[in-house]
């Protein structure tokens, strides 16, 4: 190698040299300056994360206090909810009497009056009960309507009526005669309550699920056209222009109670149409066979006293000869014995009806058979029943008129 190649190498090594020992110093420059720059930015990022954090909980512990103090209210409304409603039921089942009115209306709806009654020997309990049903007046409402809704749901079933309990309402009173009371009084109207058809109405059918309990009376009341002519059970008081019945000494049973009433007293001549269905196939069978049954005792009858007269005429001297008169034939279904139908009183017409049909007889059958109204029918019947001439029980729904045991001749 020549002297210049000598020295092209030396300077490389002097470059290469040199570059290494520079290297380290200018790392450790940047070491250091990154060390000297890092623990006040670093300072400054924590003073900012740790503002930002107390706002992120404070944000959050308010959120929470906010959700805390709405789930408090709820909470607490709800539990005056439930304690009114079971104040509402508590109370009232304290009460010491519970008297229940109900007027009918021609419509067929009724109007009740429940009145709960409290002894207010002491002021203090009475103003408390008071306060709370005027304070809750609404709720009292409804929980006595959602009661009554359970009765009227097994009356609608049984009758097949549609019905609605609506205008709710409630109020306090007091009274001192016979003694001091305290009264929350609730008034509703009671749709379809009773069967209206023509001038009758019939209700209590729709009490089905109804008991009538200790310390409760029911009393009915009607308009003044109308009278009764059906009550069942019989009630504690005779009726007069009322109804009334106490839970102490009554007990309802299936269908009961039960009342019928007649317009204008059910007078008999009154002009009204009357649709009538149709008699069952075993009725007219009967019928028929009553009529045949009849027919062939008259004819009996009449040959038998031919016979008679035949004979008394062949065993006789000097007697005329036979007559030649003809006897007129009996209709059949008339007594053979007795006159005309159309001679008889309507009293008279029922008895020989129920003569022929054994003693027994229903009475929608006589409204077919003698082609009577309703209203003349339950008149006719209850003057009967009045005057002992007749016992009157039912069957079911139906009245059935008997020929009373002592009344038989």
């Amino acid at each position: 190698m020549d002297e210049r190649g000598l020295r092209a190498l030396v300077c490389v090594l002097v470059v290469l040299g040199c570059s290494v020992a520079l290297v380290p110093s200018v790392s450790a420059a940047v070491v250091a300056d990154a060390g000297m720059e890092s623990p006040a930015y670093q300072e400054l990022n924590e003073s900012e994360q740790e503002t930002e954090d107390d706002g992120a909980v404070n944000e959050s512990d308010g959120a929470d206090e906010s959700n805390g103090t709405d789930d408090d209210g709820n909470e607490s409304e709800q539990g005056q909810n439930e304690s009114t409603a079971l104040n509402e039921s508590d109370q009232l089942d304290d009460a010491d009497e519970v008297h229940i009115d109900v007027s009918l209306h021609e419509n067929g709806s009724a109007t009740f009056v429940v009145d709960y009654r409290f002894g207010n020997d002491s002021t203090e309990n009475w103003e408390a009960l008071r306060d709370d049903v005027e304070a809750n007046s609404e709720a009292y409402a409804e929980k006595e309507r959602n009661d009554w809704n359970e009765i009227l749901v097994e009356g609608a079933n049984e009758t097949g009526r549609d019905m609605e309990i609506s205008d709710v309402t409630v109020e306090t009173d007091t009274s001192s005669a016979p003694r001091n009371m305290g009264h929350v009084e609730f008034t509703f109207r009671w749709s379809s309550f009773a069967h209206v058809e023509l001038n009758r109405i019939e209700a209590g059918d729709a009490l089905a699920g109804f008991t009538l309990v200790d310390d409760t009376t029911l009393q009915f009341f009607w308009p003044e056209e109308y009278a009764v002519r059906e009550i069942d059970p019989s009630p504690d008081d005779p009726p007069d222009n009322s109804i009334f019945w106490d839970g102490d000494g009554t007990e309802f049973t299936d269908e009961q109670p039960w009342i019928v009433l007649i317009k204008n007293g059910g007078t008999a001549d009154e002009a009204v149409e009357v649709t009538e269905s149709p008699a069952m196939p075993w009725l007219a069978v009967l019928g028929a066979l009553l009529l045949l049954a009849a027919a062939a005792a008259v004819g009996w009858l009449i040959r038998h006293r031919a016979d008679g007269i035949g004979s008394n005429d062949d065993h006789s001297t000097g007697s005329s000869p036979p007559s030649t008169e003809t006897r007129e034939p009996i209709e059949p279904g008339e007594r053979g014995t007795g006159p005309p139908s159309d001679l008889l009183s309507n009293e008279e017409r029922v008895l020989q009806l129920l003569e022929e049909r054994g003693g027994r007889i229903k009475q929608q059958e006589i409204v077919s058979e003698l082609e009577w109204t309703e209203a003349k029918t339950s008149q006719v019947v209850s003057g009967l029943r009045e005057e002992d001439e007749i016992d009157v029980f039912r069957i079911g729904r139906e009245n059935v008129l008997a020929i009373p045991e002592d009344g038989d001749e």
